[in-house]
């Protein structure tokens, strides 16, 4: 469990990193909020409002559903709190735990954890580009290579009402070969019939007209521009016109990173543009766009390709305490090691000196440091290098200044 909980903090960490250098703020919402908030972004004629979220009533007869996903809350949050009236765009980003009643899948559970982030006021193609971009450089700033990344447009409200009905026209046309939940998507949301993953759905849909082969001259533009964009940076996409997401709040730009080594559900993250959804929650017209992934199924990604950078996380000192006559000193040295942002630990289990070194290289300890009664009356202490074996020995004064060095040596590496 330690090692899964390093790997979790560890791609939380680079998330935090990469996010803050393209001036993104953390932003905590609730982990549950009223229905409706839900309900009136997500759309009711989707699966997640219809069957998949945690919906119950609190003793004030109040509906309250545990948050299925992490941008309505936050666009909620920006209404409330008049974040409108700071400089636009306002840019966020957060994590914590979801919560959908489906059946539970490769990286997918019915508590799972997500990493979002949102860009609220602007609808410059180059924010949208930004937030694939920032998407794409993070998958591999924690080691990913195989990736994939598809990107569509779903037009405006104006692209929409024609289309549509052209695709109910389609849809209906086929309508015995689709399977029952689809064929209810008909008449509430035909966007959502490419959304099915049933095989002959997907082969009906296949054939089916396109968002992108109808879209307004604006939308065009817009998508064009996005393309633009990323084609500078040298990003390698393909368009795939039947990635339409599965909320109801995307417009235009949708996109979505996959890798190959986790088969049927290989999706780790995507997201798009929700222009109208401000305006749902009672805010002014407010563009806005963001991505969400799912840390649970990035874990096996990253763990698949072997590249789970967490040495550099490992405590860097045990006290081996070698009789307890130096039991009060070794806790006096312990402390003002972590005075000196040097991670270190000793045995509190009253171990013999080689079970204590044992434990400490289970634990992953970059050095050990032996005291004993001996020491305490040379003033010389000896520090092992746990890695290779190797053993100096060190003035008891001057230990921790020694040890600083040491470890910053390492935390800092020489670049030539």
């Amino acid at each position: 469990m330690p090692d899964v909980a390093a790997k979790w903090q560890y791609l939380e960490q680079k998330a935090v990193e990469l996010f803050k250098n393209y001036g993104y703020d953390p932003i905590i919402t609730p982990i549950f909020e009223h229905t409706e908030v839900f309900q009136r972004s997500i759309g009711s004629s989707t699966d997640i409002v219809q069957k998949e979220m945690y919906t119950f009533e609190d003793k004030g007869g109040r509906s309250l559903t545990l948050r299925p996903e992490g941008t309505a809350p936050v666009i909620r949050a920006y209404v409330e709190q008049n974040m409108n009236q700071l400089p636009q765009p306002v840019k966020l980003y957060y994590s914590g735990p979801m919560f959908r009643y489906e059946r539970p899948q490769a990286g997918r559970y019915r508590q799972f954890w997500q990493i979002g982030v949102e860009a609220i006021g602007s609808d410059d193609p180059a924010i949208d580009a930004e937030s694939i971009l920032l998407l794409v450089n993070y998958f591999k700033a924690v080691g990913l290579r195989e990736l994939s990344l598809y990107i569509n447009s779903m037009g405006c409200e104006n692209d929409r009402p024609q289309y549509m009905e052209m695709l109910k026209e389609y849809a209906n046309k086929n309508r015995e070969r689709l399977c029952k939940d689809c064929q209810k998507r008909v008449d509430l949301n035909p966007l959502r019939l490419f959304d099915c993953k049933n095989e002959t759905c997907q082969a009906v849909m296949a054939d089916a007209p396109k968002l992108i082969d109808h879209l307004c001259s604006e939308c065009r533009k817009h998508f064009d521009e996005v393309k633009h964009y990323l084609e500078m940076q040298c990003v390698n996409y393909i368009i795939k016109p039947e990635l339409v997401r599965g909320l109801d709040y995307y417009t235009k730009t949708t996109f979505e990173v996959v890798s190959p080594l986790l088969g049927a559900q290989n999706a780790i993250g995507g997201g798009g543009r929700y222009d109208k959804l401000v305006e749902e929650f009672g805010g002014p017209p407010t563009p806005g766009i963001g991505f969400a992934l799912g840390t649970e199924r990035l874990a096996l990604a990253v763990e698949k390709e072997g590249v789970f950078a967490l040495s550099a996380d490992a405590t860097d000192v045990f006290i081996a305490v070698a009789d307890p006559a130096a039991k009060s000193a070794a806790v006096n040295i312990l402390y003002e090691l972590r005075s000196n942002n040097i991670g270190s630990d000793i045995d509190y289990m009253g171990r013999s000196l080689k079970a204590q070194l044992k434990a400490a290289s289970r634990r992953g300890f970059r050095y050990a440091v032996f005291l004993g009664s001996k020491e305490l009356e040379t003033g010389m202490v000896m520090v092992k290098n746990m890695d290779s074996g190797a053993q100096e020995e060190v003035k008891l004064n001057e230990l921790v200044e020694h040890l600083a060095e040491v470890v910053a040596a390492i935390r800092e590496p020489v670049v030539d």
